[in-house]
């Protein structure tokens, strides 16, 4: 039997169209990799083509290989030469090693060797890359904290993405930063030119260069590719597209395949053009759709189809499989990001011990399941909920989160303020970030503490104390000093400026709640006697963090603050408390944290680099502060915090075949699950806030959230948390759902866990994201429930009051309400005391996730509140308008 009787017929014909230029759009999960390798394989044997005469170029080595052992199996033994499969890169080091010296043009100076690269050129990594750009700064007199050599390179590997030399760069220059970069684009050049050295930019455009302006050269490689292939032909940008255009020669014999609607690299150089406009580039090219999936069932495949057909730059396709019907998508809206995690590890924890109950399914299929997120950040709350699980995840694309550098930096911040002599610790961040303390310093230091037998950080105050520096280092390690020990004293409460400002809202906090509440002492001791037990003895238990609502309130109506029960977080005071009864003010974690952001400027460095990685960086950054929030909604001081830490960073050398995985869902393209969660589908993390004022950028998103969605195999869960942390929020804020939530249709989703009926959505349609008709409880899940198991009645449950305006703030877990419901549902008498609530006048007050009416931009949704009274700005999300910030008090808004 030909192996061609293996394909479906519009694989066949995808092989078989060998003469002309070829666009093979190859959906998710079609088998395109097998088309590619059929191709070749289908040219060797059928066509009789000789195998050096063909080209196929790919973006991974992982792929290329992949590639060349399939063709191998196929058509090893017809010929000893062998196709030539690689990748960009590797293709482009063989061109220029071969012909790179017909680029060199004469020196003008009689008797000296030609100028330009030779053939044994090296290739710059990105150390390498640092280490040029510094030299060129300093020669400069460039300071190098306030434009980054990372910056620098980002922007250069930016221009030389886009074809744009030194000149051009300037030229399009609209800022003085972007001038100096022009500046050292050239300077850069010129050093690298000199090294006889090339950087990973540089393969791609010298060769497109060498194949433009060296005509035998081009010829040669003309007549010997007769068959160019291309895999993944959305991701490439313009060098490699103008490579393609060089390679194809006269005959036009290109074969690109790839996925418009799976283009999620623009952020590296990728341009969707190249395979939306493949027609204009090849009049008498053929389109060849894929459109047969063999990875999902049909639910899975019509719901991404639908999803990513709001996208207008894309050709479309009509994907189907033979696995009719499947399970339907599934749905959770968790109260929280923490519960989000948790119910993903209870879920798949139930589905593996399923899954080991039957030794296999009815594909045979090992049980897998990934986590997909969005921002790299949102890994904590699951690796801390796979470890509360004991289960063994693997983490792909990137470092567990507690291990990447900015954690640890600012981690070892903590240590050293804990613990000053933490030599260790202290040497990790006395120059993090840079501040003048350099290596002869610290050797200095080293050897002072050799001497005196103290501590580094004792060797640091004898320094000073004995001026045994450079009036420069000293200044600076005067700096780090003051640093930490400021940090110690608001740890220890004698910070001053910190506590006067702290009492005196207190006090006027307390002053205002007992004149609002008009609650005695008497009353109280007489609700807590309505009880017959102690809540202390019940130590362990926890309650639900999700979107309490009050069943009479109207909308707008803010909720009493709760009074606090005893035993609840200490720096909270008991109701009738007057302002000299308050304990001394604490520091939480997250203050400290915050302060050392502040104070180092790690976030500003940040920021002035301007690169996809940096902001990542600082989302990990503002994550961390999260984290140090839930630790203080949890009691623990700072040593408890970092116990915990240490915990979840240790690495317990975890399996790289474990069968959870983590990643995010630029790092799952090309991979698939029989299990698969789609996390934090809410506007501003997923789409992603950066990208939410550029249509093409939303188009990606919506892109990437098909890729994710595509990775599913057998079962996909959509989730998303009601109220999600933010940096810098006190508590956590009201999300609004992604507008992907609302693309996908109703029928194809089955609610899990509770509705919140109150939930305000973006966009419109009959999706279960807006019908909230189910009333069912379902199972919360707290880091406080040691069996996982703490049962929650929503606000769907029966009985429940129809209150569809208004969401009230997430309750903390030890408010009067939680506890009472949990004294109720044990069969105990527990007695709420009545404090009257002020009722607010004229029509103010939005909160995020509010609806409401524009005269002008029609009803939107409220996105952000910065500020408070008449002058808060809102940030408001129209679906026909986009974002639009107001000021509150001229905004003319109603609720809708």
């Amino acid at each position: 039997m030909s192996f061609l009787d293996q394909l479906n017929p519009q694989q066949r014909e995808a092989v078989e169209t060998t003469e002309g230029p070829v666009l093979i759009l190859a959906g998710a999960g079609s088998g395109k990799t097998r088309v590619i390798t059929y191709r070749i394989a289908y040219l060797i044997e059928h066509k009789g083509v000789m195998p050096e005469s063909i080209l196929a170029m790919t973006f991974t080595n992982k792929a290329a290989a992949e590639m060349g052992e399939r063709v191998e199996k196929l058509v090893g033994g017809l010929s000893i030469a062998k196709p030539v499969i690689s990748t960009f890169h590797s293709f482009c080091v063989r061109v220029l090693r071969r012909d790179i010296e017909a680029l060199r043009i004469p020196s003008s100076v009689p008797g000296q060797p030609p100028i330009g690269h030779t053939k044994n050129f090296v290739i710059y990594d990105e150390s390498d890359q640092q280490a040029v750009v510094k030299g060129v700064m300093k020669r400069l007199g460039l300071d190098d904290k306030q434009l980054t050599p990372r910056t620098v390179l980002g922007r250069i590997s930016w221009a030389k993405n886009h074809m744009l030399d030194p000149q051009e760069l300037y030229l399009q220059s609209a800022d003085p930063k972007t001038e100096k970069i022009a500046h050292l684009y050239e300077e850069y050049r010129k050093e690298l030119r000199k090294a006889n050295a090339l950087d990973f930019d540089d393969l791609l455009l010298e060769a497109v260069r060498l194949l433009k302006s060296a005509g035998t050269v081009r010829e040669y490689y003309n007549r010997r590719f007769q068959y160019l292939l291309i895999d993944e032909y959305q991701d490439t940008n313009r060098p490699q597209y103008e490579l393609m255009r060089m390679l194809a020669g006269e005959r036009h014999n290109v074969c690109a395949v790839g996925d418009e609607d799976q283009s999620i690299y623009s952020w590296r150089g990728a341009d969707i053009r190249n395979i939306l406009e493949f027609e204009q580039d090849f009049p008498e090219a053929k389109i060849i759709r894929l459109e047969q999936n063999y990875r999902s069932t049909q639910n899975i495949l019509q719901a991404a189809s639908t999803v990513v057909a709001n996208n207008i730059r894309r050709k479309g396709k009509n994907l189907w499989t033979a696995r009719q019907g499947g399970t339907k998508i599934g749905y959770y809206e968790a109260p929280d990001g923490e519960n989000e995690a948790l119910f993903a590890a209870d879920h798949i924890a139930k589905y593996l011990r399923a899954a080991a109950d039957h030794a296999a399914n009815e594909r045979g299929e090992i049980p897998r399941a990934a986590v997909l997120y969005r921002t790299n950040s949102q890994s904590r709350l699951f690796e801390e909920a796979m470890r509360r699980y004991g289960l063994k995840y693997h983490i792909v694309g990137g470092f567990s989160f507690y291990d990447r550098s900015e954690i640890k930096d600012m981690i070892s911040y903590l240590k050293v303020i804990q613990n000053p002599d933490d030599s260790i610790s202290l040497l990790r961040v006395v120059n993090t970030p840079t501040r003048g303390i350099g290596k002869g310093t610290i050797d200095t230091l080293e050897n002072l503490a050799l001497e005196t037998g103290l501590s580094f950080w004792g060797a640091v105050g004898e320094a000073i104390r004995r001026q045994l520096l450079p009036p420069r280092a000293l200044a600076s390690l005067k700096s780090f000093q003051q640093l930490i020990e400021d940090a110690r004293a608001m740890l220890a409460g004698t910070f001053t400026e910190q506590l006067e400002g702290s009492e005196r809202v207190a006090a006027d906090d307390s002053h205002a709640h007992s004149e609002a509440t008009g609650t005695t002492d008497e009353q109280v001791s007489n609700s807590e006697d309505a009880t017959t037990f102690d809540p202390t003895e019940f130590g362990n238990f926890s309650f639900d963090f999700g979107a309490a609502e009050t069943p009479d309130s109207s909308a707008g109506v803010p909720p009493a603050e709760p009074p606090q029960v005893e035993g609840a977080r200490p720096p909270e005071p008991q109701i009738g408390s007057t302002p000299d009864s308050f304990p001394t003010p604490t520091v939480s974690v997250a203050d400290i944290l915050k302060f050392l952001i502040d104070r180092t400027g790690y976030i500003k460095l940040l920021e002035e680099e301007d690169t996809p990685e940096a902001f990542s960086r600082i989302e990990n950054l503002r994550e961390l502060v999260n984290a140090a929030m839930d630790s203080r909604d949890r009691a623990e001081t700072l040593d408890q915090f970092l116990d915990h830490a240490a915990l979840v960073a240790d690495a317990d050398d975890y399996d790289a075949r474990a069968q959870i995985t983590l990643m995010s869902l630029h790092a799952a393209k090309g991979l698939e699950f029989p299990l698969v969660f789609l996390s934090g589908l809410e506007e501003g993390l997923f789409p992603h806030s950066r990208t939410m004022l550029v249509p093409e950028d939303i188009e990606e998103e919506r892109r990437l959230c098909y890729v994710g969605m595509t990775r599913a195999m057998d079962q996909l869960i959509l989730t998303r948390a009601v109220y999600r942390r933010r940096y810098g929020t006190d508590l956590p804020e009201a999300s609004v759902p992604s507008r992907f939530l609302e693309e996908v249709p109703a029928p194809l989703l089955e609610e899990l866990g509770t509705r919140r009926a109150s939930t305000v959505r973006v966009g419109a349609g009959d999706s279960p994201a807006r019908s909230l008709r189910d009333e069912h409880t379902s199972t919360h899940y707290s880091y406080e429930d040691e069996d996982q198991s703490a049962s929650w009645h929503g606000p769907g449950a029966p009985g429940a009051q129809s209150r569809q305006k208004h969401i009230a703030p997430a309750r903390p877990y030890n408010s009067i309400e939680n506890i009472a419901e949990f004294f109720a549902s044990r069969g105990k008498k527990f007695t709420v005391p009545k404090t009257p609530v002020e009722q607010p006048t004229g029509k103010r007050g939005f909160r995020p996730g509010q609806k409401v009416r524009h005269p002008k931009y029609g009803e939107g949704t409220v996105y952000l509140r910065e500020g408070e009274g008449e002058e808060a700005k809102i940030t408001v999300q129209f679906p026909r308008f986009g974002l639009k910030k107001l000021v509150e008090k001229y905004a003319q808004l109603e609720r809708a």
